[in-house]
């Protein structure tokens, strides 16, 4: 079987993610071991290859524990509550928290202030529970409503003023359909569409790669998109590669392919997340060379 492999050049560790791996990997050139509070990134392999540097994911209960200790905060950023903690147990705090992310939660903060004086309500577009969202909500003591879709927003109230803000790697057009979703449904109720404020607050670096894929999965005949699991920013960029097209498989490690989705003559197309180390597509990449003879 004759096949011809091809690796995105747009995918990768996006620019938050690999400032964050090279300071953890730069303090573990000099020392033994690194507390992140969270996932450093949401791929179990690139995980496990900076466990063995010494780097160690914790929780909150673990965090609250340690004392006169070395903290590490990931790009996804973390509420003042984390930094709280912090401080009063005295843990110097790598702080690698994307400038996006960072620029993103003054915006709410400070946009929050000015809507409270007219009565509105905070609306995030983002998936319940993600340590960006989270953080961002931190920002405003929680007095924020999260939408993961257009199906969210009828718990709404459209005859108060609405600012939405969206997590930085949600995809721009979904963001797009639930504003206009929200605008017409103020408009049906008679609310004021005039305080209703949408903040275009989507990663450019992430989002452009939503038209590129698009694009990456028609010129392809299949497409091997590697992922973490536990991706947000995975999930949805695979449903755009299936989208265009069916033949389109999402795995996380080389060990997931099946060699019966090629055919002779294929294209293979390899793209990945923003999670998704280079190494690890260059990795697959080999793999299937194997299949083509």
């Amino acid at each position: 079987m004759k096949i011809t492999i091809d690796i995105d050049t747009h995918s990768g560790f996006c620019y938050g993610v690999v400032r964050a791996i090279e300071q953890a990997e730069r303090y573990l050139e000099k020392n033994s071991e690194l507390h992140s509070l969270g996932s450093i990134v949401h791929n179990s392999t690139e995980i496990s290859r900076l466990k063995e540097k010494g780097l160690k994911t914790i929780n909150y209960e673990q965090m609250s524990k340690m004392r006169d200790s070395v903290l590490f905060i990931r790009a996804h950023g973390e509420p003042p509550s984390s930094y709280k903690i912090a401080e009063e147990n005295n843990l110097r705090i790598i702080d690698c928290t994307c400038p996006v992310v960072l620029k993103l939660q003054e915006r709410v903060k400070a946009n929050y202030k000015e809507l409270k004086k007219i009565g509105g309500q905070l609306v995030i577009f983002g998936k319940v529970g993600h340590a960006e969202v989270n953080g961002l909500v931190g920002q405003v003591d929680g007095d924020a409503t999260i939408i993961e879709g257009i199906d969210h927003i009828h718990g709404l109230d459209f005859k108060r003023p609405i600012y939405i803000f969206s997590q930085t790697t949600k995809d721009p057009e979904i963001y797009k359909k639930v504003c206009n979703a929200i605008k017409e449904s103020i408009i049906n109720e008679g609310g004021p569409v005039e305080k209703f404020k949408v903040f275009n607050t989507t990663c450019g670096q992430v989002s452009s790669r939503h038209p590129h894929l698009k694009e990456f999965s028609r010129d392809h005949s299949v497409i091997i998109f590697v992922s973490g699991k536990e991706s947000s920013n995975g999930k949805i960029l695979f449903d755009v590669c299936l989208k265009e097209n069916h033949r389109s498989y999402k795995i996380e490690t080389k060990e997931e392919i099946n060699p019966e989705w090629f055919m002779d003559g294929d294209s293979v197309g390899i793209c990945g997340a923003t999670s998704t180390p280079k190494w690890l597509l260059e990795d697959v990449a080999d793999y299937l060379r194997q299949f083509s003879l």
